[in-house]
């Protein structure tokens, strides 16, 4: 064996508890100018990332769903009765003459007020799925919206156009 000393232990290496706390009160060297100063102290790191809970946007969601089941709950009746829609869309629109194509008209109104159901569930579907998620979804029940409102359209126009009164009655309005 050597006469040296044994070298001072590191901190926790094999000092005893008593040692430990006693260096743990030994003020630190104050830090040179050319040593970096000391970071603050930082939050303990952890396993799952906190989200947002996004109140707001699952308030909006729910409130553009909810909007969407009113306007199909109301729309599909008179897309049903596509004679009476049609009847109704010629007075707005200041045609003169009578809705005839009404066998073409009950098959895409059906096909319509199906589409309209159809998309506000899927939209509904979508949203829910994306909101179990956490993620941003006010925008769901809008795009699903503008896309089945734009389907729906197709299918009304096709009978509507292909009736020979609302031909004649926009000929002779233009």
């Amino acid at each position: 064996m050597s006469d040296e000393p044994r070298p001072r232990p590191q901190y926790g290496e094999y000092a005893t508890p008593e040692q430990q706390r006693a260096a743990i009160q030994q003020p630190e060297a104050a830090p040179t100018a050319s040593a970096d100063p000391p970071h603050p102290p930082t939050a303990p790191a952890t396993t799952v990332a906190a989200r947002p809970t996004r109140t707001a946007d699952r308030v909006i969601t729910l409130a553009l769903l909810i909007y969407g089941l009113v306007t199909v709950i109301s729309a599909v009746p008179q897309l049903v009765d596509f004679s009476e829609f049609a009847k109704t869309w010629m007075t707005v629109a200041g045609v003169d003459g009578e809705f005839t194509n009404t066998a073409q008209g009950a098959l895409w109104g059906g096909i319509a007020a199906t589409v309209f159901a159809v998309g506000w569930l899927m939209t509904a579907g979508f949203a829910w799925w994306s909101l179990a998620r956490g993620r941003l979804s006010w925008w769901i029940p809008l795009v699903g919206a503008i896309v089945t409102f734009v389907i729906v359209s197709v299918c009304l126009v096709v009978p509507l156009f292909g009736d020979a009164g609302l031909m004649r009655g926009l000929a002779v309005v233009g």
